[in-house]
C-alpha cells in the first residue's frame, strides 16, 4: 500500500509548504498552516473534473449564442434580490455567517417555501428530529421537502440520485467527508475535495446546491481559499445576535451583482423579509429629543433612512471618551476634529457617544453630515427638525462632498414623508421632479445654520 504523503497548506490563501511554517510567505498571515494528508498515486490532490460534454471544442466568440441563465424562483424576495433574480440551475452557492446568526434557519425556511417543488436538506450537524422541531417553528408549505442527517458525501449524492430534487442544501461543508481522502472531517483536504465533487455533480446533473460554511474568528469563511473560488456565489449572513435585524449580502456572484443586499428580521417563527427597512429603523418618538439626526444612507444599491444618535456630556475622568456603535470609531474622531477646527466647537473635555439605531453597521460616508448634526444637537441640547434628513460626506476642510445615488436617497426621503433634505451643493438635481424641499449646502457651517434656525 502506498505511503501517504503529508504537506502543509495555508488556510488563508491555499499556499503549500513541505514543512510547518509560522508565517505564510505568500499572504503574510500567522498561524494559518495546517497539516494535510495526501495519498500518493491517482487519488493525490483535488478531484479532476470529467467533462462529459463532447461539444466543448473552442468556438468563435461571435458564434456563441448568448442566452440568459434559467433561474428558479425561491419565493423569497430578499433571497432572490441578492442572487440576482433567483437560483441558477447547476450553480453552487456558499452561505456563510457567524454561529447562531440564522444560516440554517434561512436555508430551511427557503426550502419550506418551495411548495410542490422537490427539495433535499442534508444536515451533518443536526438529527432528523432536531430538523423537524425547527421546521415546526417556521411558516411554510413543505409538501416535498426531504430531510437527511448524513455526514458521508457519497451517501448524500446517492440520496440526490434517488430523490432527484430540484434544490439541495448541505449543512455544513465542514461536517461532510468523503471516503477518498484519509483525513479527518473538517480538514482542509476534506473541505476542498468535497466542494470539488459537489461542483462536478451539480454541473453534470444541472442541480443547484446551497452549502453552508462556517467562518473563522477573523470573520472570513473557514477552510481553504480555493473553496470560495470553486463556488459560483458566496453569500454572507451578517448581524448582531443582540438585535433582530440580519443582512444577507453577496461577496461573489457569477450570475448577478454583488451590490444588492437582503434585510431580514429574526422572529420566534423564523426570518421575516423587510421590504422597507427605513420604516423599522426610524423611531416615531424622536420629536423634541436632542442628539438625533436622520441620514439618507445607501447599502449596496439599496437606499434607506437611518437614525443617528449622539450623546455629548462632560467628561467624568481626565481623558474624554469616544465611543461609537455601528460607525467607524476612527472616522468619528476625524469628524470631531473637523467640528472643532472648522466650526469652533470645543469638545476636548467632553465625552462623545455615537450609536446607529437598529444595530446596523454603516460604512457609507454620506452619513458624515448626520453624525456631525447629531453631535451638535446633543452638545447644544437643541432638537433638530424631525422632518429634515441629511446626506453628504464631510471633508477635512469642512466642505460637504458629493455622494453617489443621490436621486435614490431623495426619493426614499420623499416616500417616507420628510419635507426637507440637505444635499451637497456640487450635485445638480432637478428639484421640480420632487415634492420634497431640496437644500444644497457647501460647508458644514452652512448646514448648521439651517438646522438650528427656527
Amino acid at each position: 500500500m502506498a505511503k501517504p504523503t503529508i504537506q502543509y497548506v495555508c488556510s488563508s490563501c491555499g499556499a503549500k509548504a513541505p514543512q510547518m511554517l509560522g508565517r505564510c510567505p505568500v499572504c503574510g498571515e500567522w498561524g494559518t498552516y495546517e497539516e494535510e494528508v495526501l495519498e500518493s498515486g491517482r487519488n493525490a490532490g483535488i478531484t479532476k473534473f470529467r467533462n462529459t460534454d463532447k461539444s466543448s471544442a473552442p468556438k468563435r466568440l461571435q458564434d456563441v449564442e448568448a442566452t440568459e441563465e434559467m433561474r428558479i424562483d425561491m419565493f423569497n424576495g430578499e433571497f432572490n434580490r441578492v442572487l440576482g433574480g433567483g437560483l441558477v440551475n447547476g450553480s453552487l452557492v456558499l452561505l456563510g455567517g457567524e454561529p447562531g446568526i440564522g444560516k440554517s434557519t434561512l436555508a430551511l425556511q427557503v426550502l419550506m417555501q418551495q411548495g410542490e417543488r422537490k427539495t433535499l436538506y442534508a444536515s451533518g450537524e443536526e438529527s432528523v428530529r432536531q430538523l423537524k422541531l425547527r421546521a415546526e417553528r417556521l411558516a411554510g408549505n413543505a409538501k416535498n421537502l426531504f430531510i437527511s442527517s448524513e455526514t458521508s458525501l457519497e451517501r448524500i449524492l446517492e440520496q440526490v440520485k434517488e430523490i432527484e430534487p430540484e434544490i439541495v442544501v448541505i449543512d455544513s461543508i465542514q461536517t461532510i467527508g468523503t471516503e477518498g481522502i484519509e483525513a479527518s472531517i473538517g480538514s482542509l483536504s476534506q473541505v476542498r475535495e468535497c466542494a470539488a465533487r459537489i461542483l462536478e455533480f451539480a454541473k453534470t446533473r444541472n442541480i443547484p446546491f446551497i452549502i453552508i460554511g462556517h467562518i473563522n474568528k477573523e470573520g472570513s469563511l473557514a477552510g481553504p481559499k480555493v473553496l470560495e473560488h470553486i463556488v459560483d456565489t458566496v453569500l454572507q449572513f451578517e448581524g448582531d445576535q443582540q438585535y433582530m435585524y440580519r443582512i444577507l449580502r453577496a461577496q461573489k456572484n457569477r450570475f448577478g451583482s454583488t451590490s444588492e443586499i437582503g434585510i431580514y428580521e429574526m422572529r420566534q417563527n423564523g426570518l421575516r423579509e423587510v421590504s422597507n427597512p427605513s420604516e423599522l429603523l426610524l423611531s416615531t418618538a424622536r420629536e423634541g429629543l436632542s442628539g438625533i439626526a436622520i441620514a439618507a444612507a445607501v447599502e449596496g444599491v439599496r437606499p434607506f433612512l437611518i437614525e443617528v444618535q449622539a450623546l455629548v456630556s462632560s467628561a467624568a475622568y481626565g481623558t474624554p471618551q469616544r465611543s461609537s456603535t455601528g460607525f467607524d470609531g476612527r472616522r468619528l474622531n476625524m469628524l470631531l476634529a473637523v467640528l472643532e477646527k472648522r466650526v469652533g466647537f470645543k469638545l476636548l473635555q467632553k465625552d462623545v457617544f455615537l450609536n446607529i439605531a437598529g444595530g446596523l453597521r454603516v460604512q457609507d460616508p454620506a452619513i458624515d453630515l448626520a453624525v456631525l448634526a447629531a453631535v451638535l444637537s446633543s452638545n447644544m441640547d437643541i432638537a433638530l427638525d424631525a422632518g429634515t434628513c441629511l446626506c453628504g460626506e464631510v471633508g477635512l476642510a469642512g466642505e460637504i462632498r458629493p455622494v453617489n445615488r443621490i436621486e435614490q436617497r431623495i426619493a426614499e426621503a420623499q416616500k417616507l414623508g420628510f419635507h426637507r433634505i440637505l444635499i451637497p451643493a456640487e450635485q445638480k438635481i432637478d428639484s421640480s421632479r420632487y415634492t420634497i424641499q431640496i437644500v444644497p449646502v457647501k460647508k458644514v457651517t452652512d448646514a448648521f445654520r439651517l438646522l438650528i434656525t427656527k
